[in-house]
């Protein structure tokens, strides 16, 4: 953080003052505060934040130090998008005053501004696939779930089987960023829309494969239908039976377990074996990637199962992790905090020279040695010669290969 990218030498005096403004507010620090640590007047340093009065590179270095920011974010000559926090604090069941929450929030909104300014640098936005919101109005919350993820499947030409990738299939195939963070404890998800953005998702890092799916699942539920009204999805809470709550998780399972393709797999494995056997089961739910508990409560709103299975199964002890190492299942990888489209971006803008090595790292949210090893990742790969020799292969993200021939 000191010293400020030649390429960033003019930039709008009033956008300026809004991204000072909007990073000294998510330190939760006064004007004052922020005038005492540059030695001027609080009046001098308002008219900084109005675009009235310029900043010294000594005193933008000093703000990006106080502010804990990159000076390169300070600089981008784009007004910052909207302001998270407040509009998290007013979600339905979110607490009021949460330091990590706020922090958590935070960071959901830089990570979706870097988003944006990398599709700008590389001129490739994120292509919108939405569906008109869903109305469901008077409907059964249970009912309306089922009949709104089949229309998603069927929009999505998903079929009746497994998702094999979520996180990928709705940012690519709907247009939504996706980021996996370390949230609050009680918190599992956090989801926002603005229309400069799109449709921002936050799951809980920290949470096992099937309960992070799970949660991504609730989220787009509550894109599909409550898209204006930011969500805090909370672990446990008595607005769990809240219409909109159930929706969404009755949502998640439908979409993730659809009827007709679990009926199908589960009379199959009961013919073939003759009987419904708890390892069966925990290999059912490996199939949809989703928790063992998911799978048996899916299957006895189906009446697949007897109802209460699950519950006799706790109260019995099982054991799900241990039945789970002995089968060899439920040691998923762990999912990287950043999409995959975003690293590509950030790296194709690097090697295109629209950022630098400290921008990437930032951007990256990594050390230097760990940017350089994600460069070599995504620009190299093996290859082996005609003669079995073998070598390095380099890789040109940013090649056109539709929309103008090619050279």
């Amino acid at each position: 953080m000191s010293e400020i990218p030649h390429s960033r030498a003019v930039i709008d005096p009033k956008v300026l003052g809004l991204r000072v403004q909007e990073a000294r507010k998510e330190r939760k620090l006064t004007q004052q505060d922020a005038a005492e640590a540059l030695g001027i007047s609080r009046p001098t340093y308002i008219a900084i934040e109005k675009g009235q009065r310029p900043l010294s590179p000594p005193e933008l270095i000093r703000l990006a130090q106080l502010f804990g920011r990159a000076i390169h974010e300070l600089l981008r000559n784009r007004p910052p998008v909207r302001d998270f926090v407040p509009h998290f604090r007013g979600a339905a069941g979110a607490p009021g005053d949460d330091p990590d929450l706020d922090g958590a929030t935070a960071l959901l909104q830089r990570l979706s501004d870097n988003y944006l300014e990398l599709e700008e640098k590389c001129r490739s936005p994120l292509p919108r696939n939405y569906p008109p919101l869903y109305d469901i109005t008077g409907h059964d919350p249970i009912d309306a779930a089922e009949e709104v993820a089949g229309a998603e499947r069927n929009r999505l030409a998903l079929g009746d089987g497994p998702v094999a990738n979520l996180r990928g299939l709705l940012e690519t195939d709907v247009g939504l960023r996706i980021f996996y963070i370390g949230l609050p404890a009680k918190v599992s998800g956090l989801f926002v829309f603005t229309e400069e953005l799109g449709g921002c998702i936050a799951v809980q890092r920290k949470h096992p494969p099937g309960r992070r799916l799970w949660s991504l699942g609730h989220e787009y539920a509550h894109f599909l239908v409550h898209r204006y009204e930011p969500e805090v999805t909370l672990m446990r809470r008595d607005a769990r039976s809240s219409r909109k709550e159930r929706f969404a998780d009755s949502f998640a399972r439908a979409f993730l377990m659809p009827a007709l393709g679990l009926r199908r797999r589960f009379h199959l494995l009961r013919r073939s074996a003759g009987q419904v056997t708890p390892a069966a089961l925990l290999n059912l739910s490996d199939l949809y990637g989703v928790s063992f508990e998911a799978l048996l409560l899916r299957l006895e709103d189906l009446r697949l199962l007897p109802g209460g299975t699950w519950h006799r199964l706790k109260e019995r002890k099982f054991q799900v992790k241990k039945a789970q190492s002995l089968l060899g299942l439920g040691s998923g990888p762990e999912e990287p905090m950043l999409p995959g489209r975003y690293i590509g971006l950030a790296v194709r803008a690097y090697e295109d020279g629209l950022l630098s090595e400290g921008e990437l790292m930032e951007i990256l949210h990594t050390d230097r040695q760990q940017a350089r090893r994600i460069v070599e990742e995504q620009t190299t790969r093996a290859a082996v010669t005609e003669e079995g020799v073998a070598g390095q292969l380099t890789l040109d993200l940013g090649e056109t290969l539709a929309g103008k021939a090619l050279a």
